[in-house]
């Protein structure tokens, strides 16, 4: 309840375009939901440890991209690393019983090539220099949607839902993104994505507490 109410007030404060506030409430959002899972699981194994690292380098892109920085090297390899650590973390469950549901994990390796492909050809066009950026984007959205769904049958349902409805709102942000930066920026395409971003983050972090690795040999 908490969460969605800080929620709505971050949706309230980017509609004003009150640009002060949004620069200190906006990267709260992943720092309050990492103080919330640190005490939450206490980052008892490697998943919860990773999971947690991916949630820093978010939050200090967060903050770089809010203070408007002119390094956007940084911010691009905060937000990498923070795709990264996230996959690393799912790739643990999947390890946990990689024979597991094969049919499912060829059809999430087509499902999710295509869609990368596709929203990069879309956007192809309009990148102009920014060739290389959005092709790792593509890549590592693609890798992070994949590896949550290769949890299905290893994780407790709950944590299998959460998260990969979470990675779906976060690739669906990185796709509102690019149509924000390259094609056509509007202030409802800013709000979207603002709102996916948000509750892609909550369903991750509250699918990483609700983890249970089906696999008794915990990691």
């Amino acid at each position: 309840m908490l969460y969605l109410l800080f929620f709505l007030f971050l949706l309230a404060v980017a509609f004003s375009q009150n640009a002060a506030l949004y620069q200190v409430i906006r990267p709260c959002v992943l720092l309050l939901l990492s103080i919330y899972f640190f005490f939450t699981t206490r980052l008892k194994g490697r998943f919860h440890k990773r999971l947690f690292t991916g949630l820093v380098f978010g939050t200090i892109a967060d903050f770089l991209i809010v203070n408007h920085t002119q390094t956007g090297a940084y911010v691009f390899a905060a937000y990498c690393l923070a795709a990264i650590y996230y996959i690393r973390a799912f790739y643990l469950d999947f390890r946990s019983a990689q024979e597991l549901d094969k049919r499912g994990a060829r059809i999430g390796i087509v499902a999710c090539t295509i869609l990368g492909m596709g929203c990069y050809s879309y956007i192809r066009p309009h990148l102009n220099g920014d060739v290389f950026p959005a092709m790792v984007s593509t890549f590592l959205t693609s890798m992070l949607l994949m590896m949550a769904i290769f949890r299905n049958l290893r994780v407790n349902v709950t944590s299998f839902n959460l998260i990969t409805a979470g990675t779906a709102c976060l690739a669906l942000t990185v796709f509102l993104f690019a149509l924000n930066k390259y094609m056509e920026s509007s202030e409802i395409t800013a709000l979207l994505m603002l709102s996916t971003y948000v509750v892609g983050q909550y369903l991750v972090v509250i699918g990483g507490i609700e983890r249970k690795l089906l696999n008794q040999d915990t990691i």
